[in-house]
């Protein structure tokens, strides 16, 4: 009785299988889709604008810094390095974390920690941590040193950057003086 059953529920999936696929095709044999030969929305582009859109987006320049620095506030910024402090020391002959130290980071050069593994993008970059050259930074740091290791998005407002530049200017012997 148990291999009569079997038979009954395997001819039944069978049957609900070839009843799938035969109303599959003929439903391909009596519709027939009808695509119009051009598009219906045609967009103009002048070829100016291709020419443009095919080359990569450079990507945006931050606003200057230098201006906002007289009036920032190195206690906002003081707020806003504790973000950083998961990554970064701050104080002293602080020891490097996953980010280096950046006791004394305005106006010094460029992978300055020592003992730090920096990458080699960071070790190539010439010149000085400067206001504006930190502005840029952590603006968007992927896209000024193409290559670190830093993994941070970037401060997005102006008025940000120049307050965390004003309190890690702080962080010196004798600070940069202001521009």
């Amino acid at each position: 009785m148990a291999s009569s059953t079997f038979n009954k529920i395997f001819m039944a999936i069978l049957t609900a299988t070839l009843i799938a696929l035969l109303a599959g095709f003929v439903s391909k044999k009596l519709v027939h889709p009808n695509f119009p030969a051009e598009r219906a929305y045609k967009v103009e582009v002048p070829e100016t604008e291709t020419a443009a859109a095919d080359a990569p987006a450079a990507p945006a320049e931050p606003d200057p810094v230098t201006p906002l620095m007289a009036a920032a506030d190195p206690a906002a910024g003081q707020k806003l390095v504790k973000a950083c402090a998961a990554c970064h020391s701050f104080e002293k002959g602080g020891a490097n974390k996953v980010g280096p130290n950046l006791w004394g980071i305005v106006g010094n050069k460029h992978a300055h920690a020592e003992g730090f593994a920096y990458s080699d993008a960071m070790k190539a970059e010439e010149g000085l941590w400067d206001y504006e050259h930190l502005n840029k930074f952590l603006a968007n740091p992927k896209a000024t040193i193409p290559g670190t290791k830093m993994n941070f998005a970037g401060l997005k407002k102006v008025e940000d950057r120049a307050a965390l530049i004003a309190y890690l200017r702080t962080l010196a012997d004798s600070p940069v003086p202001l521009p």
